[in-house]
């Protein structure tokens, strides 16, 4: 199949189709992992994002379903150099091409990745159309669907599109009671919890405080998602009337609600953190750690001030806030994915920091 990939700087690229035929919309992002492609499409934070992947090869280990980390593909499309259609692993249940398919999902290969990796670099982050098997499709007609689409800092329904609708129950033997906030969690969050001995809860994104008080949990945690999390008013609500009702904590998109519910601002990136490489320092330790990441946006430290929140963690690449602790309440949250599957298993000890912190507080 032919395949066209336009932006909305005018770029506009021919390669090879395929997954499904079909078109696709939205930011076009990259992610610099050298594996982890699996992970990464079923990730809900790429909602409203067509996947770029930097590494020039992708799909020579196959496809598993045990690295899903939701349902099914979230991303709206894949863009990479290479696909190899005949993966080596034992593994293996499938190959890249068939999973795209069976989701529905268009990819295009064969075009200059590297190329669209130092445009984002410089002129940060484009809204694109991806277009995959259809026929009579114009360089211009793309590149204006690529131009008038809604950005993602006004999309606001890409966590409503990825939140579980019903509350759902996890248990694994132990005495702690946990509600997480499902903004789009990754799977390997809810495991690593589990591990720690903690029951889980998780809720829609849009519970009221109220009715998370009253499944009586120990603690509070809000996931990740996609989109801008200034957009969230319901959950940043929810957030600001558990403050000081219980222990508070956040990953990723959860740590730009918590700050947003104190008062923070947040701003766009211009070309995002997505990756398994991000090094971060521990500012009380000195300690520097490899992190997992995959944000497009930022809290302002310059509004963590006067909120109560203070900065534990710095990232080395561009010094923006890669973790919070409050003075005086219960609350700690990390900008990167601590659950790092794939990935480095430096963050593991965020999970036992939850579980303490909830012994402590119960």
């Amino acid at each position: 199949m032919k395949a066209y990939l336009a932006l909305e700087d005018g770029t506009f690229l021919e390669g090879k189709g395929f997954g499904a035929p079909g078109k696709a919309k939205g930011e076009l992002v990259f992610e610099t992992g050298m594996t982890g492609y699996v992970e990464a499409l079923t990730d809900p934070s790429y909602n409203g994002q067509l996947l770029m992947l930097t590494y020039p090869l992708i799909g020579n280990y196959g496809v598993n379903s045990d690295d899903y980390q939701s349902d099914g593909i979230k991303a709206e499309a894949l863009v990479i150099r290479d696909l190899c259609r005949y993966p080596s692993n034992w593994r293996s249940e499938k190959n890249l091409n068939e999973f795209l398919k069976e989701f529905d999902i268009p990819g295009i290969e064969d075009i200059d990745t590297r190329m669209l990796t130092r445009k984002a670099r410089i002129h940060g982050t484009m809204k694109s159309v991806l277009s995959v098997g259809e026929e009579n499709v114009t360089k211009e007609e793309l590149v204006r669907e690529a131009k008038e689409q809604t950005g993602i800092k006004e999309k606001e329904y890409l966590v409503e599109e990825v939140s579980s609708k019903e509350t759902q129950r996890f248990e694994n033997g132990g005495d702690l009671e946990l509600v997480m906030i499902d903004c789009g969690y990754k799977q390997n969050i809810l495991q690593n919890v589990l591990k720690e001995g903690i029951n889980v809860t998780t809720v829609p994104h849009d519970t009221s405080a109220e009715e998370i008080l009253g499944l009586d949990p120990d603690g509070v945690l809000i996931s990740n998602g996609p989109g801008n999390p200034a957009l969230l008013d319901s959950t940043i609500e929810t957030a600001k009337n558990l403050l000081g009702e219980t222990v508070l904590y956040g990953i990723c998109l959860g740590n730009q609600i918590i700050s947003l519910a104190l008062g923070a601002e947040t701003f766009k990136l211009k070309f995002g953190h997505r990756g398994i490489n991000h090094p971060v320092k521990d500012l009380e330790s000195g300690r520097v750690f490899i992190s997992t990441q995959n944000h497009g946006f930022a809290v302002t430290e310059e509004s963590l001030q006067e909120v109560g929140l203070e900065v534990t963690q710095r990232s080395l690449n561009d010094n923006t806030v890669e973790a919070v602790e409050h003075k005086d309440m219960p609350i700690k949250a990390v900008q990167y994915h601590p659950e790092a599957g794939p990935g480095p298993h430096d963050t593991y000890f965020f999970f036992e920091d939850l579980r303490e912190s909830l012994e402590e507080n119960r």
